[in-house]
Protein backbone atom coordinates (compact mmCIF):
# COMPACT_ATOMS: atom_id res chain seq x y z
CA UNK A 1 0.00 0.00 0.00
CA UNK A 2 1.59 3.48 -1.32
CA UNK A 3 0.76 6.31 0.80
CA UNK A 4 -0.36 9.53 0.02
CA UNK A 5 2.12 12.06 -0.51
CA UNK A 6 2.76 14.01 2.64
CA UNK A 7 4.48 16.75 4.38
CA UNK A 8 7.15 15.44 6.97
CA UNK A 9 8.64 17.84 9.11
CA UNK A 10 12.07 16.08 11.14
CA UNK A 11 14.10 16.72 13.75
CA UNK A 12 16.89 14.68 14.36
CA UNK A 13 16.93 13.82 10.58
CA UNK A 14 20.91 13.76 9.90
CA UNK A 15 21.83 11.36 12.24
CA UNK A 16 22.01 8.20 11.80
CA UNK A 17 18.26 6.83 12.24
CA UNK A 18 17.55 10.50 10.03
CA UNK A 19 19.28 9.41 7.57
CA UNK A 20 17.42 6.27 6.78
CA UNK A 21 14.07 7.62 7.76
CA UNK A 22 14.36 10.45 5.44
CA UNK A 23 15.90 8.80 2.18
CA UNK A 24 13.04 6.02 3.04
CA UNK A 25 10.02 8.71 2.73
CA UNK A 26 11.64 10.35 -0.58
CA UNK A 27 11.24 7.56 -2.14
CA UNK A 28 8.14 6.89 -1.26
CA UNK A 29 7.37 10.77 -3.13
CA UNK A 30 7.09 12.41 0.07
CA UNK A 31 8.51 16.20 0.81
CA UNK A 32 10.58 16.23 3.56
CA UNK A 33 12.15 18.82 5.59
CA UNK A 34 14.98 18.64 7.96
CA UNK A 35 16.03 20.65 10.82
CA UNK A 36 18.93 21.15 11.68
CA UNK A 37 21.62 23.39 13.74
CA UNK A 38 24.00 23.44 10.76
CA UNK A 39 22.98 23.10 7.53
CA UNK A 40 25.07 20.58 5.55
CA UNK A 41 26.99 21.73 2.95
CA UNK A 42 28.29 18.36 1.56
CA UNK A 43 26.62 14.86 1.34
CA UNK A 44 22.78 15.89 1.70
CA UNK A 45 19.73 13.32 1.05
CA UNK A 46 18.82 14.38 -2.60
CA UNK A 47 15.41 15.32 -2.59
CA UNK A 48 15.40 16.72 1.15
CA UNK A 49 15.15 20.60 2.15
CA UNK A 50 17.21 21.81 4.98
CA UNK A 51 16.24 24.19 7.52
CA UNK A 52 18.97 25.66 9.87
CA UNK A 53 18.20 26.08 13.76
CA UNK A 54 18.26 24.75 17.42
CA UNK A 55 15.18 22.70 18.11
CA UNK A 56 16.36 22.77 21.77
CA UNK A 57 15.75 27.01 21.67
CA UNK A 58 13.00 28.62 20.64
CA UNK A 59 13.29 30.91 17.21
CA UNK A 60 12.04 31.06 13.54
CA UNK A 61 11.96 27.17 12.95
CA UNK A 62 8.68 26.88 14.88
CA UNK A 63 6.41 29.16 12.21
CA UNK A 64 7.30 26.35 9.86
CA UNK A 65 5.82 23.42 11.55
CA UNK A 66 2.62 24.49 10.35
CA UNK A 67 3.31 23.77 6.91
CA UNK A 68 3.75 20.00 7.56
CA UNK A 69 1.14 16.94 8.05
CA UNK A 70 4.25 14.91 10.34
CA UNK A 71 6.35 15.84 12.80
CA UNK A 72 8.73 13.23 13.57
CA UNK A 73 11.29 14.40 16.24
CA UNK A 74 14.59 11.89 16.45
CA UNK A 75 16.76 14.97 18.33
CA UNK A 76 18.78 14.00 21.60
CA UNK A 77 22.63 14.34 22.26
CA UNK A 78 23.99 10.87 22.49
CA UNK A 79 23.79 8.75 25.86
CA UNK A 80 26.93 6.42 24.76
CA UNK A 81 29.47 8.21 27.32
CA UNK A 82 30.18 8.85 31.24
CA UNK A 83 27.50 10.60 32.57
CA UNK A 84 29.14 13.22 34.16
CA UNK A 85 26.83 16.25 35.54
CA UNK A 86 27.02 18.38 32.15
CA UNK A 87 26.35 15.11 30.19
CA UNK A 88 23.20 14.55 31.77
CA UNK A 89 22.17 17.99 31.41
CA UNK A 90 22.74 18.07 28.25
CA UNK A 91 20.90 14.48 27.26
CA UNK A 92 18.23 15.54 29.14
CA UNK A 93 17.96 19.56 27.30
CA UNK A 94 18.37 18.15 24.19
CA UNK A 95 15.51 15.73 24.41
CA UNK A 96 12.68 17.89 26.75
CA UNK A 97 13.66 21.23 25.42
CA UNK A 98 13.12 20.31 22.13
CA UNK A 99 9.96 18.42 22.39
CA UNK A 100 8.24 21.38 24.45
CA UNK A 101 9.35 23.33 21.76
CA UNK A 102 7.87 21.15 18.96
CA UNK A 103 4.89 21.26 21.09
CA UNK A 104 4.96 24.84 21.25
CA UNK A 105 4.44 25.04 17.60
CA UNK A 106 1.77 23.02 17.14
CA UNK A 107 -1.16 24.57 18.62
CA UNK A 108 -0.64 26.81 15.54
CA UNK A 109 -1.83 24.52 12.89
CA UNK A 110 -4.92 24.52 11.47
CA UNK A 111 -7.14 21.93 13.36
CA UNK A 112 -5.07 18.97 14.90
CA UNK A 113 -6.99 16.32 13.73
CA UNK A 114 -4.94 14.12 11.25
CA UNK A 115 -2.33 15.55 11.78
CA UNK A 116 0.78 13.38 13.73
CA UNK A 117 3.56 13.69 16.32
CA UNK A 118 5.97 11.11 16.29
CA UNK A 119 8.15 11.24 19.33
CA UNK A 120 11.30 8.81 19.30
CA UNK A 121 12.10 8.18 22.82
CA UNK A 122 13.67 4.70 24.63
CA UNK A 123 13.41 1.63 26.22
CA UNK A 124 15.34 3.25 28.95
CA UNK A 125 11.30 4.25 29.96
CA UNK A 126 11.25 1.08 31.95
CA UNK A 127 14.10 1.20 34.10
CA UNK A 128 16.18 -1.95 34.97
CA UNK A 129 13.74 -4.90 34.68
CA UNK A 130 15.67 -8.24 35.22
CA UNK A 131 13.82 -11.27 33.67
CA UNK A 132 10.69 -9.06 33.79
CA UNK A 133 8.94 -9.31 30.12
CA UNK A 134 8.18 -5.56 29.16
CA UNK A 135 5.57 -4.37 27.28
CA UNK A 136 3.72 -0.90 26.53
CA UNK A 137 1.42 -1.34 29.71
CA UNK A 138 4.68 -1.53 31.74
CA UNK A 139 4.98 1.18 34.61
CA UNK A 140 8.18 3.53 33.79
CA UNK A 141 11.26 2.64 36.14
CA UNK A 142 13.72 4.20 38.49
CA UNK A 143 16.62 5.99 37.71
CA UNK A 144 17.89 8.83 35.61
CA UNK A 145 17.29 7.20 32.36
CA UNK A 146 13.85 6.05 32.85
CA UNK A 147 12.44 9.41 34.78
CA UNK A 148 14.11 11.87 32.34
CA UNK A 149 12.41 9.48 29.21
CA UNK A 150 9.24 9.84 31.31
CA UNK A 151 9.09 13.90 31.45
CA UNK A 152 9.79 13.40 27.44
CA UNK A 153 7.28 11.14 26.71
CA UNK A 154 5.27 13.92 28.75
CA UNK A 155 6.21 16.87 26.77
CA UNK A 156 5.36 15.13 23.41
CA UNK A 157 1.88 13.95 24.79
CA UNK A 158 1.09 17.42 25.43
CA UNK A 159 0.28 18.13 21.91
CA UNK A 160 -2.43 15.60 22.00
CA UNK A 161 -4.66 18.07 24.17
CA UNK A 162 -4.64 20.06 19.86
CA UNK A 163 -6.07 16.66 18.82
CA UNK A 164 -2.81 15.66 17.51
CA UNK A 165 -1.96 12.00 17.17
CA UNK A 166 1.00 11.03 19.12
CA UNK A 167 3.16 8.16 19.42
CA UNK A 168 6.01 7.06 21.46
CA UNK A 169 8.30 5.43 19.53
CA UNK A 170 10.34 3.45 22.56
CA UNK A 171 13.60 2.55 20.70
CA UNK A 172 16.10 -0.66 21.49
CA UNK A 173 19.36 -0.64 20.59
CA UNK A 174 19.92 0.24 16.67
CA UNK A 175 21.83 -2.13 14.53
CA UNK A 176 22.94 -0.94 12.03
CA UNK A 177 26.03 -0.02 9.39
CA UNK A 178 28.08 2.72 11.11
CA UNK A 179 26.14 2.82 14.37
CA UNK A 180 26.79 3.34 17.87
CA UNK A 181 26.77 0.00 18.74
CA UNK A 182 28.40 -2.38 16.35
CA UNK A 183 30.52 0.09 15.28
CA UNK A 184 32.22 -0.18 18.67
CA UNK A 185 31.90 -4.25 19.32
CA UNK A 186 32.72 -5.46 15.78
CA UNK A 187 36.59 -3.99 15.83
CA UNK A 188 37.07 -5.61 19.09
CA UNK A 189 35.35 -8.87 18.25
CA UNK A 190 37.91 -8.81 15.42
CA UNK A 191 40.91 -8.12 17.93
CA UNK A 192 39.77 -10.89 19.80
CA UNK A 193 38.67 -9.09 22.39
CA UNK A 194 34.83 -9.58 22.40
CA UNK A 195 33.43 -10.72 26.06
CA UNK A 196 30.44 -10.20 27.55
CA UNK A 197 29.59 -7.50 30.10
CA UNK A 198 29.31 -8.56 33.42
CA UNK A 199 27.16 -11.36 34.43
CA UNK A 200 26.24 -11.69 30.56
CA UNK A 201 22.57 -12.31 31.90
CA UNK A 202 21.24 -9.14 31.60
CA UNK A 203 18.69 -8.32 28.28
CA UNK A 204 19.73 -6.77 25.33
CA UNK A 205 16.27 -5.63 23.46
CA UNK A 206 17.57 -4.70 19.59
CA UNK A 207 16.32 -3.53 16.15
CA UNK A 208 17.40 -3.36 13.07
CA UNK A 209 17.62 -0.55 11.12
CA UNK A 210 15.50 -1.28 8.16
CA UNK A 211 12.82 -2.69 10.19
CA UNK A 212 12.82 0.49 12.97
CA UNK A 213 12.47 2.80 9.59
CA UNK A 214 9.66 0.20 8.37
CA UNK A 215 7.82 0.84 11.97
CA UNK A 216 7.58 4.84 11.13
CA UNK A 217 6.23 3.99 8.09
CA UNK A 218 3.78 1.30 9.31
CA UNK A 219 2.60 3.81 12.10
CA UNK A 220 2.35 6.69 9.90
CA UNK A 221 -0.23 4.09 7.35
CA UNK A 222 -1.75 3.37 10.86
CA UNK A 223 -3.56 6.57 12.28
CA UNK A 224 -5.35 4.21 14.95
CA UNK A 225 -2.54 3.27 16.80
CA UNK A 226 -1.40 5.68 19.15
CA UNK A 227 0.53 6.26 22.64
CA UNK A 228 3.63 4.04 23.62
CA UNK A 229 5.30 1.80 20.96
CA UNK A 230 8.28 -0.60 21.56
CA UNK A 231 10.29 -0.49 18.96
CA UNK A 232 11.86 -3.84 19.37
CA UNK A 233 13.02 -7.17 17.54
CA UNK A 234 10.10 -9.91 18.67
CA UNK A 235 13.12 -12.00 20.42
CA UNK A 236 15.32 -10.36 22.59
CA UNK A 237 18.49 -11.90 23.79
CA UNK A 238 20.97 -11.45 26.79
CA UNK A 239 24.57 -10.02 26.42
CA UNK A 240 25.92 -13.01 26.76
CA UNK A 241 24.04 -14.49 23.95
CA UNK A 242 24.51 -11.52 22.01
CA UNK A 243 28.04 -11.44 22.30
CA UNK A 244 28.50 -15.21 21.02
CA UNK A 245 26.08 -14.77 17.92
CA UNK A 246 28.41 -11.94 16.76
CA UNK A 247 31.49 -14.07 17.68
CA UNK A 248 30.05 -16.55 15.40
CA UNK A 249 28.78 -14.45 13.09
CA UNK A 250 32.57 -12.41 12.57
CA UNK A 251 33.94 -16.72 12.97
CA UNK A 252 36.13 -14.92 16.25
CA UNK A 253 34.66 -17.23 19.11
CA UNK A 254 34.52 -16.16 22.55
CA UNK A 255 37.07 -17.32 24.99
CA UNK A 256 37.70 -14.06 27.19
CA UNK A 257 36.16 -13.52 30.52
CA UNK A 258 33.20 -11.26 31.48
CA UNK A 259 34.00 -7.63 31.53
CA UNK A 260 34.04 -6.97 34.99
CA UNK A 261 31.15 -4.92 36.35
CA UNK A 262 33.51 -2.93 38.57
CA UNK A 263 35.48 -2.17 35.81
CA UNK A 264 32.52 -1.14 33.72
CA UNK A 265 31.57 1.23 36.36
CA UNK A 266 35.00 2.58 36.99
CA UNK A 267 35.23 3.36 33.07
CA UNK A 268 31.76 4.68 32.54
CA UNK A 269 30.28 5.71 36.09
CA UNK A 270 26.39 5.70 35.98
CA UNK A 271 25.72 4.77 31.95
CA UNK A 272 28.11 1.74 33.31
CA UNK A 273 25.46 0.71 35.54
CA UNK A 274 23.04 0.94 32.81
CA UNK A 275 24.76 -1.50 30.32
CA UNK A 276 25.11 -3.83 33.18
CA UNK A 277 21.38 -4.30 33.82
CA UNK A 278 18.45 -4.24 30.80
CA UNK A 279 14.72 -5.07 29.17
CA UNK A 280 13.23 -7.88 28.02
CA UNK A 281 11.24 -5.64 26.06
CA UNK A 282 8.44 -7.47 23.33
CA UNK A 283 6.94 -5.03 20.67
CA UNK A 284 3.53 -6.28 22.03
CA UNK A 285 1.44 -3.23 19.91
CA UNK A 286 3.45 -3.98 17.00
CA UNK A 287 2.21 -7.83 16.71
CA UNK A 288 -1.29 -6.93 17.62
CA UNK A 289 -1.30 -5.00 14.72
CA UNK A 290 0.62 -7.18 12.64
CA UNK A 291 3.52 -5.62 11.60
CA UNK A 292 5.43 -8.35 10.01
CA UNK A 293 9.55 -7.75 10.94
CA UNK A 294 12.38 -8.54 8.12
CA UNK A 295 15.09 -9.13 10.71
CA UNK A 296 13.12 -11.01 14.00
CA UNK A 297 16.09 -12.75 15.24
CA UNK A 298 19.78 -11.29 16.32
CA UNK A 299 21.53 -13.56 13.95
CA UNK A 300 19.51 -13.00 10.78
CA UNK A 301 20.25 -8.83 11.79
CA UNK A 302 24.30 -9.73 12.18
CA UNK A 303 24.55 -11.54 9.21
CA UNK A 304 23.04 -8.64 7.20
CA UNK A 305 24.86 -6.23 8.91
CA UNK A 306 28.22 -6.95 9.77
CA UNK A 307 30.84 -7.32 6.84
Amino acid sequence: MNMTPLKVYVTGGTGFIGRYLTSRLVEQGNSVTVLTRMVPRQGRIPGVSYIGGNPAREGPWQSRVAEYDIVINLAGASIFRRWSARAKQEIRDSRISTTKNIVAALPALSGGRGKLLINCSAIGFYGSRGDEIVTEETKAGQGFLASMVQEWEDAASAAAANDIRVVQCRVGVVLGRNDQALSRMVPLFKWGLGSPLGSGRQWFSWIHIEDLVNIFIFLIKHPEIAGPVNCTAPNPVTNREMTEALGRVLGRPVFLPSVPALFMKMILGEFGTVLLEGQKVLPAKLMAHDFTFLFPELTMALADLVP
